[in-house]
């Protein structure tokens, strides 16, 4: 024979929780800079990378970023922040 096990409202809420956010369901808008940990102080240094839009510290991350976005994009939601998302024309 099996059981039903009850799960309480506060297990539920507990696995919902541990779910969205390792899915990025509670990202937040970004405010570090990925390459060199910076706070992002001038959203004209930026480079828009797949639909994305990652900004910088200064002038000398954009250049890092190119080498490798996936790495330093991984980095920034790995913080729990996510690019800005824009239109592309495609």
């Amino acid at each position: 024979m099996y059981t039903l096990k009850t799960l309480s409202m506060s297990s539920i809420f507990s696995a919902f929780l541990l779910l969205s956010l390792a899915t990025g369901a509670f990202a937040e808008a970004q405010t570090t800079c990925p390459v060199m940990g910076g706070t992002i102080v001038n959203k004209e240094l930026f480079a828009d990378y797949k639909g994305e839009r990652v900004y910088f510290c200064c002038l000398a991350c954009p250049e890092q970023f190119a080498k490798d976005p996936e790495k330093y994009i991984k980095k920034l939601k790995e913080m729990g922040q996510d690019p800005e998302k824009i239109e592309t024309n495609k």
